[in-house]
């Protein structure tokens, strides 16, 4: 009834979403160049043979997935793997990252006869879907054509599991036409069956199976020369707000560590500007690696607003803050910072990945600062003893490498669907 009613309203407002995607074409939000994708009209051929198709809402979710894409190319011959994402700055990733076999796709805005284009040229083999983004007419209508349908990395928050309950016969029809949800703790696992999934289990975390970030060597010699000795610590995938907190917390470090140099990148580079005025604002000196402003000794921080570049700053700062988590948003992911021995320090807003800061804090990887001051004092200690610094960072790699065997788990799941894509289509 609820889905009726969903596919009712969506289809009626076509004219406004239509506007509001026109909108966002405007602001640099949608891709001016394939923008066909996104209403389901994709222009590249389908190519021959078995074909998987792997859904991720955005950077983070599409990152993780980059170790299950290779795998499935590397287990399954002939077969090919189609990634979609919803962001222009996915997509710039995936076109990056992305192995031979693979290729990249906007997902279709979920309206029916969008959704429907979609499916009919693409005819997916197996459709794995990446965390939480459940799209009621993408979801409902892939699993109406039998395509087998798996959850992978399934991500229910307690606000999400709760706001669900309003909701219960929607999420109970899209959660009952996979085949299998795979939750990544076993809360997750629990809170998908009892929104009606069919088969749920945890098998771990996905993002432990996730690669160090890669970092290009040549500049990363060049900035370990300009840098020398420079004591440093970086603020990573930051959100508004906590970007001046992290300026603050460096102007009390300078006290004792003259020399110090912030570097902060920001979640959204496009936000790169504005954070280089803010902070000079302060009377800080900022250098912005967009422009192509040089790091001097006058320094205080280092905007970082490019893409891709993450693993060069975890590589060279050792001391990491992981961002939206000053801010009541949820946290970021710690694992890309544990494999590139880094020290973490976190705020106390970190619901999206409570279970693994918990288990890294237990460890000895992480610690936890509840607000500005603390995360200058706790920036301070490490900064001033390398052997604890060096201890923090070894546990948190330890920690992050330790789970490594997930992949494995999950690619016996899916091996009973990856061996019928061999047979006859009995979709046909």
């Amino acid at each position: 009834m609820i889905l009726a009613l969903y596919r009712m309203l969506t289809t009626s407002a076509t004219p406004m979403i239509r506007l509001y995607l026109r909108g966002r074409k405007k602001r640099g939000k949608e891709d001016q160049e394939r923008f066909h994708e996104r209403l389901g009209l994709p222009k590249r051929k389908r190519p021959e043979g078995a074909l998987a198709w792997l859904h991720a809402a955005s950077v983070g979710e599409s990152l993780s997935m980059l170790p299950l894409v290779e795998r499935l190319l590397a287990e399954k011959d002939g077969l090919k793997v189609m990634v979609t994402t919803g962001t222009v700055t996915s997509a710039k990733l995936m076109a990056e990252r992305l192995p031979e076999g693979a290729f990249h796709q906007y997902i279709p805005v979920d309206l029916l006869k969008y959704v429907r284009r979609f499916l009919d040229h693409w005819r997916p083999d197996l459709a794995l879907w990446a965390e939480s983004e459940f799209w009621p007419n993408l979801v409902s209508e892939t699993a109406n054509r039998n395509i087998p349908l798996v959850l992978i990395n399934g991500r229910i928050s307690p606000s999400s599991h709760m706001g669900w309950q309003r909701y219960k016969s929607l999420i109970n029809k899209l959660l009952s036409g996979f085949t299998l949800c795979l939750g990544q703790t076993e809360e997750d696992a629990w809170r998908l069956l009892s929104l009606g999934a069919h088969r749920a289990k945890c098998l771990g975390n996905l993002k432990f199976a996730a690669p160090p970030l890669p970092a290009d060597p040549l500049e990363l010699k060049r900035l370990e020369a300009v840098l020398k000795d420079r004591r440093r610590w970086l603020a990573a995938s930051t959100h508004p707000g906590e970007e001046e907190m992290f300026a603050r917390a460096c102007v009390k470090l300078k006290k004792k560590h003259p020399g110090l140099l912030g570097i902060i990148v920001p979640r959204h580079p496009q936000r790169g500007g504005e954070i280089a005025k803010a902070l000079r604002g302060m009377g800080l000196n900022a250098a912005q690696r967009s422009s192509d402003e040089e790091v001097s000794e006058n320094t205080d921080i280092y905007v970082a607003d490019t893409m891709g570049e993450l693993g060069l700053f975890f590589r060279l700062a050792g001391i990491v803050f992981m961002g939206k988590s000053l801010v009541p948003l949820g946290g970021q992911n710690p694992l890309e910072a544990a494999l590139l021995d880094c020290a973490i320090l976190h705020g106390p807003h970190i619901a999206n990945f409570r279970e693994i800061f918990s288990r890294l804090k237990e460890d000895g990887g992480a610690e936890e600062a509840d607000g500005e001051a603390d995360l200058a004092l706790k920036a301070e200690k490490l900064l001033a003893n390398k052997k604890d610094r060096d201890r923090m960072a070894k546990a948190a790699k330890d920690f992050a490498a330790a789970e490594a065997g997930i992949l494995d788990a999950i690619m016996a799941e899916l091996k009973p669907l990856l061996d019928q894509m061999g047979e006859p289509d009995e979709r046909a």
